[in-house]
């Protein structure tokens, strides 16, 4: 690890959070932090700053640094509300659908097959989110891009924690069979795909996985 650098130990715990080697609502405890790195707590203050922009930690005044804690019956609701928004951007697309815009999904998929079979965590979890997103931008439509991000970030985090390289997969070859029924112009296949795709996610999100251990230095090893 480079002295000067924060990266590493930002890196490091995000793969502990995101492999579920450190549980949700765990304390990250400064001082232990540096002396597993090595580091000054300067510098493990830095990383934990980045990994708070990031939503994958929360800061609390005077108590430290937490793993977040997504609310699982707000992922939920959300869910609810992308399957009923999604299923109208759906039926939409399909009858505005051109080869170029089929295309763009189809190099889009291809990201995030690349991204399941390097086990980029981070990465797929980005890209399999975006692809929902990227179908309103092909419309056209920034307003419903912007609430569909917003959605979409709302339970990435939950996503990112829970969804294991399994489920990534398949929603990448859900996402692939959704391609296909748009490119035919089946709007009743295509919306029912997309449906069954959201319901998929959520089912497969193990909300329940159990963490063996808090302690930094073995969470870390």
């Amino acid at each position: 690890m480079q002295p000067s650098s924060t990266s590493f130990i930002v890196d490091a715990l995000t793969r502990a959070i995101v492999e579920h080697r450190l549980q949700p609502g765990a304390k990250l405890a400064e001082q232990k932090l540096a002396d597993h790195f090595g580091v000054s707590r300067t510098l493990v203050r830095q990383a934990l700053f980045q990994l708070a922009q990031n939503r994958l930690i929360r800061m609390e005044p005077a108590r430290g640094a937490f793993v977040a804690a997504p609310p699982v019956t707000e992922a939920r609701q959300v869910f609810a509300v992308r399957r009923m928004l999604e299923a109208e951007m759906t039926r939409a697309f399909v009858r505005e659908v051109t080869p170029a815009k089929i295309r763009a999904l189809k190099e889009h998929v291809a990201q995030e097959r690349a991204a399941v079979e390097h086990e980029d965590v981070a990465g797929r979890t980005e890209l399999l989110g975006d692809f929902h997103v990227r179908m309103a931008e092909l419309m056209g439509n920034q307003v419903l891009a912007q609430i569909l991000g917003k959605l979409v970030a709302r339970c990435a985090l939950i996503t990112l924690m829970y969804q294991s390289a399994s489920a990534a997969r398949h929603s990448n070859e859900e996402h692939a069979e959704i391609i296909k029924a748009l490119a035919a112009r089946d709007e009743e296949r295509a919306v029912r795909l997309m449906n069954e795709h959201l319901l998929h996610v959520e089912e497969n999100l193990t909300f329940d996985r159990k963490v063996p251990t808090s302690d930094i230095s073995m969470a870390l090893s």
